[in-house]
């Protein structure tokens, strides 16, 4: 079996296990690239990154890493030199992950953060999850693609065992991860509420018993590193689909409310109700962290 599916932990190295270089990671299974940060594929996902100082925007806070992504980064100055794209390998294995609930297991380098790095060689510190991706204009002047990982509990990591390399084993039972949060507040509620649950681009309306149901979706996320407000300028009533689409980058809206796609077609016009404004400066936001629009020009 190829080493880019193999998810999780792997037997014989738990939490701290170190290794002299990244040959004897690579050897371990625990990271199989020996010079790629990020292992994966596109489709499958990431299973690993090594986190070892290779990108100045990198962030090290310890239980969370906002990782920077693959690509235009001279190894020699470790200073960006290029655009990245969230095509480039490794960055769409990361995306892979966040939108499937997949595990990463987490390599940190003598490179890193001293506070939460070996002081020589690389050690193994577990699985992460990717719970956001965004892009922005980096130190050097170059757009970046930034990807939050939070350390998994123990509990959470129970029942994520890799598929060996030989044989293809059939699991019976997988765990399953929430990726999305979705909140619930009284002003969300409130905007979902002036649609009677309506999804303002598709109009679609999800009836269950007793009740229709609709998300609350914020343009600008809530909390580090976006510190969205939680106002009815920065809600959206959206179904399921659109939410995701829209906390994932599918679709975008001008300021002038059309929707558009990741290809910039234009799909409908935004159903805004009356009395309800929305901040044109979070719909710049979305569209700047997503790539849909560039804050240098």
């Amino acid at each position: 079996m190829s080493d880019s599916k193999v998810f999780g932990e792997i037997p014989g190295f738990p939490i701290g296990s170190t290794f002299r270089n990244r040959g004897e990671a690579s050897q371990a299974w625990v990271h199989r690239p020996p010079r790629q940060g990020i292992s994966g594929n596109r489709r499958d996902g990431a299973n690993s990154i090594v986190v070892s100082g290779g990108y100045a925007d990198d962030e090290d806070l310890g239980s969370e890493i906002i990782y920077t992504g693959a690509g235009g980064n001279d190894p020699r100055t470790k200073r960006q030199i290029a655009d990245q794209s969230l095509d480039q390998p490794g960055n769409a294995e990361l995306v892979t992950s966040q939108l499937q609930g997949l595990p990463v297991r987490v390599l940190r380098g003598a490179g890193g953060d001293p506070n939460f790095s070996p002081k020589s060689g690389f050690r193994y510190d577990g699985l992460f999850r990717v719970s956001d991706h965004w892009s922005q204009i980096g130190r050097d002047g170059f757009r970046i693609w930034r990807f939050r990982l939070e350390a998994l509990s123990i509990e959470e990591t129970q029942g994520w065992r890799p598929e060996l390399p030989e044989g293809t084993p059939v699991p019976k039972r997988l765990r399953s991860m929430v990726t999305r949060v979705v909140r619930s507040t009284e002003v969300s509620n409130s905007v979902k509420r002036m649609y009677s649950d309506s999804c303002q681009i598709c109009g679609v309306v999800l009836n269950v018993p007793g009740r229709t149901i609709s998300e609350g979706a914020h343009i600008r996320g809530l909390g580090r590193p976006h510190f969205g407000p939680d106002t009815p300028g920065n809600i959206l009533c959206l179904c399921p689909n659109h939410h995701t689409l829209l906390d994932s980058g599918g679709i975008y809206i001008t300021d002038q409310l059309e929707v558009r796609s990741m290809h910039h077609d234009a799909l409908t016009s935004l159903k805004v109700a009356p009395g309800h404004i929305l901040d044109a400066d979070h719909l710049r936001y979305h569209r700047e962290i997503f790539g849909f629009e560039d804050p240098r020009l």
